[in-house]
C-alpha cells in the first residue's frame, strides 16, 4: 500500500520551548509533552490535513541554512504585513538567506529555524496556515518523483526551478522541491517522517523506498529503534516510522 507523510522533524536544544512557539504560531495544539518529543498537530477544524509537527532535543547547534523548511499562507499583502509582525513580536526574527528582492519574507524562529509568510497567491487562503513543506533540491523533478512515491502525493507543477506535490485530498501544505545550487553540508535538522499504513510491512517499504533511489543512513540511531533511516536521492535524511 506505500508509505504516507507522517509528520515534519525539527532538531532543537528545547523541544518544550519550540513547541509551544510553533503551536501558539499555527494555532495547533500539544498533543504529546515529553522530554525527549514534542509534538503539535492540527485541530479537527483547521484546514490543514492530518501531519504532526515533532520536536526533538539534539547537542549539536544549527550552523548552516536548513534544507527543509516551512512556508506560511497569506491572503493579501495586509495579511503577510500582519503575519511578520505577530511572529517577529512573538520572538521571530528577520533573516538574510541571501534572497535579495523577492515578494515573501524570511523569518527565523527562535532557534533559528527558517521559515517563509509567502506573497499573497491563491493556493491556500487561510491566512497563517503551512502553504509548503520546503525542500532544498538540485534536480527539483527528480526529488518530487521520489518523493510522490514516498507520500502518495501527486506531482500539481513541475519546472527547472519548483516541482509541487499536493496531498489527494488538496488540502494544504504542499511539498514543493525547489531548485538551488549548494550542496547539502551535515545533517539536517529538518526531516520528514513517513509510515507505512497500520497492517503493512515496514521492511517491505524500506526496500522499496531503496529500489526508488533511498539510500541506508546512520545518524548514531543505534539498533534499539523501531523506525528505519533512509536518505532520499538527494541524501536528505528521512524515517520510516513503524506501521500505524
Amino acid at each position: 500500500m506505500g508509505t504516507r507523510l507522517y509528520s515534519v522533524v525539527i532538531d532543537c536544544a528545547d523541544p518544550a520551548g519550540l513547541g509551544r512557539w510553533w503551536a501558539d504560531v499555527l494555532g495547533w495544539p500539544v498533543t504529546f509533552d515529553a522530554p525527549d518529543e514534542v509534538a503539535i498537530e492540527p485541530s479537527d477544524d483547521d484546514i490543514c490535513h492530518d501531519l504532526a509537527i515533532v520536536f526533538v532535543p539534539v547537542p549539536e547547534p544549527k550552523r548552516y541554512k536548513n534544507r527543509v523548511h516551512l512556508d506560511l499562507a497569506t491572503r493579501s499583502t495586509s495579511d503577510q504585513a500582519d503575519i511578520v509582525d505577530r511572529l517577529v513580536a512573538m520572538g521571530a526574527t528577520h533573516a538574510d538567506i541571501g534572497q535579495e528582492d523577492v515578494s515573501w519574507v524570511v523569518l527565523a524562529d527562535p532557534e533559528g529555524n527558517e521559515l517563509c509568510v509567502a506573497e499573497p497567491g491563491d493556493r491556500f487562503d487561510e491566512p497563517g496556515t503551512i502553504e509548503a513543506i520546503v525542500v532544498d533540491a538540485i534536480n527539483p523533478g527528480r526529488l518530487a518523483r521520489f518523493w510522490a512515491e514516498a507520500t502518495g502525493w501527486h506531482m500539481d507543477y513541475e519546472s527547472h526551478m519548483v516541482a509541487s506535490l499536493r496531498h489527494p485530498s488538496g488540502k494544504p501544505p504542499a511539498l514543493d522541491m525547489v531548485a538551488v545550487t549548494d550542496p547539502k553540508q551535515t545533517k539536517n535538522r529538518v526531516h520528514l517522517d513517513v509510515a507505512p499504513n497500520a497492517g503493512d510491512d515496514q521492511e517491505a517499504q524500506v526496500n522499496r523506498l531503496l529500489r526508488l533511489g533511498a539510500k541506508e543512513v546512520d545518524v548514531g540511531q543505534g539498533d534499539d529503534v523501531t523506525w528505519v533511516v533512509l536518505g532520499d536521492p538527494e541524501d536528505n535524511e528521512f524515517c520510516v516510522l513503524s506501521p500505524r
